[in-house]
Formats: C-alpha cells, structure tokens, sequence
C-alpha cells in the first residue's frame, strides 16, 4: 500500500449531507477518483471511513505495518475533538494531508481549530471535493521524489 485514504464520521452522507455546504459528489466517487489518480502514477490507494474514532485509530496502526507510505485523512467533526486521533499519528509517525471540503476558518468558531493541522504536511480548506485531488496530486509529487 502506497497511500491510505481515510475519511472520518458522517462523510459516508456526502452526496446528500448539505449539499450547499458539501456539494453533491459522494464518497465513493471520491475514492475511485482518487484510486485511479494514484494507480495513473502507479501508486496503490486504500481507502477507509468510519464514523468510529477507534476504528479510525485501528486503522491508522495498522498503516504502520501495511506499506502505506502517506495517509490523505478528512477526519470529519474528529478534527475539532480528537487528541487521539492526533495520538495516533504521532505514534506511527506517517506523513499525512488534512483534507476539508469546506472552509472551516469561514465556519463555526468551533470548528476553526484543529488537532491534527499542526502536525500534518499540508492541509487543503475550502476547495470542494477538490481538495482531495489536490492533496494527491502533492502525494504523487511528494512520493515519486523519494
């Protein structure tokens, strides 16, 4: 595994979730964009979603031992409340992206802190559902000049 998509609570309703907030395309157009964009650069892409917080953890354990090689993540709502996840991490020391399909400066104040941006290589706010294409298309990059 290359890289590693993870996407956190409530984006399995993207499509239909607030569709002026978040637009009309769903996850899984998103992934399957996402995995042709790295196999296009002959990289292998996993994808994952949970509204579970453990189970993002789990998962984000296992990528230490599984080749994956950098982590896309839109932690969803577990951005504003989640050491854990920031934990996590930290503890398997893999590259990531934070991805957000709105702007969440130009949001709720809640919502305008982050646990994970501090620490991650880049994060991309604001863009749509484009933003994930832009955080692979930096993975690619990034990646292809190891």
């Amino acid at each position: 595994m290359d890289v590693l998509v993870i996407n956190g609570p409530n984006l399995n309703t993207l499509g239909t979730r607030e569709p002026e907030i978040y637009g009309f395309t769903t996850l899984a157009e998103i992934e399957a964009g996402l995995i042709a964009q790295g196999a296009g650069s002959g990289l292998a892409v996993d994808t994952f979603q949970s509204n579970h917080e453990g189970e993002i953890i789990d998962r984000l354990h296992a990528a230490r031992d599984d080749g994956t090689r950098f982590v896309i993540i839109n932690p969803g709502a577990f951005t504003h409340t989640s050491v854990a996840i920031r934990d996590a991490f930290a503890a398997v020391a893999l590259p990531f992206c934070e991805v957000h399909i709105s702007n969440v400066h130009a949001r709720e104040s809640f919502r305008q802190h982050s646990y994970l941006s501090d620490i991650a290589v880049g994060v991309m706010t604001g863009f749509g559902t484009y933003g994930y294409t832009m955080a692979m298309d930096f993975v690619i990059h990034t990646l292809q000049e190891d």
